[in-house]
């Protein structure tokens, strides 16, 4: 619960879900209200023709009330989360508060086009209220979002930040012992990845859609494992392909060299993530690499994208694994 509130704007998530209540409250009241002069059933949908669809008040108030909730909450709650950039969270306030008041508006329109008829067939939206509804709405919108104050607060994140700050200020060896990089394969091998598959399923989704998915989705799925996110620290060596689908994570203790060489993808089975007996490679071009050998025999290679990258990528490596080796094996945090 703790870390709940250490992540949300409290004053922010309160006004996210109390106002949709209190719109929609005042909505069925208003509702309630002009009830003796509305006709029943109510109409609710309209053609060139006149009225095409009826519901009762009740159904039609009801909806109408859970509508602007559910359409509030949907929008304001997504300016809540301390996370989220500022202007984003302003924006989303702004929006959220124009959404709710434009719900009232449309809901408001359709009960006034009603009002003293006694048969819905006869009725109509009002458009002038629907017109100043919505002007309101969506100026009443931009003034709320330039008011809110999205500042950014004190958060756990601040907290692990500032104990990340005093770690490198008593041992300023530190930053030196990290390391993180993207590394992707050429434009162009992109561009030819897409002739050869997109076009191709572009002229199969008229005859057969659901293969022309399957090698849509087998396009991002190799294009995905020519992008690779590598971490470099105290831990050992971890290695993310596309980003986020860890592949390699080798203790600092089981790193027996590392070496920073000029390597040839096809040497390792090719591009992308390769398993090959006791060798693994994730190598999104030929080029500057890191081949790092375990102290259990198997070997690993990744692309580091330069080779003065390659070089500070080795040398790190080679100092975390000394490290862990004289510390008895266990990784310094």
């Amino acid at each position: 619960m703790g870390k709940f509130r250490d992540s949300v704007d409290g004053r922010a998530l309160r006004f996210a879900i109390g106002f949709p209540l209190v719109l929609a409250a005042g909505f069925v009241v208003c509702a309630l209200l002009v009830k003796s002069d509305l006709p029943e059933p109510l109409a609710v949908r309209w053609t060139d023709a006149g009225a095409a669809d009826f519901a009762p008040f009740a159904a039609v108030t009801g909806a109408g009330a859970a509508l602007i909730v559910v359409m509030g909450w949907a929008v304001l709650l997504q300016a809540v989360p301390l996370s989220r950039p500022a202007m984003m969270r302003r924006i989303m306030m702004g929006a959220g508060f124009a959404m709710s008041l434009f719900m009232a508006t449309v809901l408001a329109a359709v009960l006034v086009g009603q009002l003293g008829l006694p048969d819905a067939r006869e009725s109509h939206v009002d458009a002038s209220v629907l017109a100043l509804g919505s002007g309101a709405a969506l100026a009443m919108g931009v003034v709320m979002g330039c008011v809110f104050k999205a500042d950014e607060r004190w958060s756990v994140d601040d907290d692990l930040a500032i104990r990340q700050a005093l770690e490198r200020e008593r041992d300023p060896d530190l930053a030196r012992d990290f390391v993180r990089l993207w590394v992707h394969a050429r434009s162009s091998i992109f561009v030819m990845l897409g002739i050869a598959t997109l076009l191709p399923a572009a002229l199969l989704s008229i005859a057969v859609p659901w293969l022309a998915a399957v090698l849509v989705a087998g396009a991002l799925v190799a294009a995905a494992f020519l992008v690779a996110r590598i971490r470099v620290d105290r831990g050992g060596l971890q290695v993310f392909a596309a980003g986020f689908v860890r592949v390699m994570n080798v203790p600092a203790a089981a790193i027996d060299s590392a070496t920073a060489r000029d390597v040839r993808a096809a040497d390792y089975g090719g591009w992308g993530y390769r398993v090959h007996g006791s060798t693994t490679a994730l190598l999104v071009s030929s080029g500057p690499a890191v081949v790092v050998d375990r102290s259990d025999g198997r070997r690993l290679a990744v692309s580091s994208g330069s080779a003065a990258t390659a070089d500070n990528m080795a040398r790190t490596l080679s100092r975390v694994a000394d490290r862990a080796r004289r510390n008895g094996g266990t990784p310094v945090a």
